[in-house]
């Protein structure tokens, strides 16, 4: 039985030659997990010092403005750490194609023969061996490309530093102030516990369906880190709430 008729049309669809070509020719780096990265420890990091602070029996004005100062200082801190991360991956590519492109002009044939190897150890041999060697090395350009993925494991498409952190930053943000609109319109640390539950289910099936690992999965375990993280600074906080008096 044809294999094929077991695929949905929707499978199908995704590899036809046209669409086979231009997933292939895309190449832009996916911020996805930037943004998962910085609403998970915007969610977090905030709704910890709201529960340290609930937990410490500070009032909800210290929260509110301890809260705030970490949604803006550290988003700003995670997104320019994403910023220096995304660019020194940059460099790195940079400065690995200079030196294969050095490395081609001045010894070709050394350049050329582990391009051969490369292949040999994908399982060609002979003439189809030899012509995909000279296929690749007929282009500067392809040639550099393959020694860049196949030989130092790089990628050619790394981040683009101002839209890493920028992603980051705003997902930071939004997801941040989640646990502090609450407090802001004085409902108290229980609406803003519940919100901030809401939130963690929300990016974890998003992280599931982006993953395509199931989004009630997804949801849970990112809700199980972060109420685990806020039940320990709420274990703080009324541990050492005799120090805020």
């Amino acid at each position: 039985m044809d294999p094929s008729a077991h695929s949905s049309p929707a499978l199908r669809e995704q590899h036809t030659p046209e669409a086979i070509a231009a997933r292939l020719a895309s190449t832009d780096h996916s911020y996805v997990g930037d943004a998962i990265l910085g609403a998970i420890d915007g969610t977090v990091t905030t709704f910890a010092i709201v529960a340290g602070a609930t937990g410490a029996q500070l009032s909800p004005g210290i929260a509110l403005v301890l809260g705030l100062a970490n949604v803006l200082a550290d988003g700003f801190s995670m997104a320019v750490s994403n910023y220096l991360r995304a660019k020194a991956d940059l460099h790195v590519v940079e400065h690995a194609r200079r030196v294969e492109e050095s490395h081609i002009e001045k010894i070709p044939d050394g350049e050329r023969e582990e391009i051969r190897q490369i292949f040999l150890r994908k399982g060609f041999e002979g003439r189809m061996l030899e012509e995909a060697v000279d296929v690749i090395t007929r282009d500067r350009r392809r040639w550099v490309d393959t020694m860049l993925m196949e030989e130092l494991g790089l990628r050619l498409d790394p981040p683009r530093p101002i839209r890493a952190a920028t992603t980051t930053f705003i997902a930071f943000l939004v997801a941040g102030l989640v646990p502090l609109v609450p407090l802001i319109l004085a409902h108290g640390f229980v609406v803003s516990a519940i919100a901030t539950a809401a939130t963690f289910f929300a990016i974890g099936a998003f992280k599931g369906i982006t993953l395509r690992s199931g989004w009630v999965g997804g949801g849970l375990e990112t809700l199980l880190i972060g109420g685990g993280a806020a039940a320990l600074a709420y274990a703080v906080g009324h541990a050492m709430r005799g120090l805020a008096g």
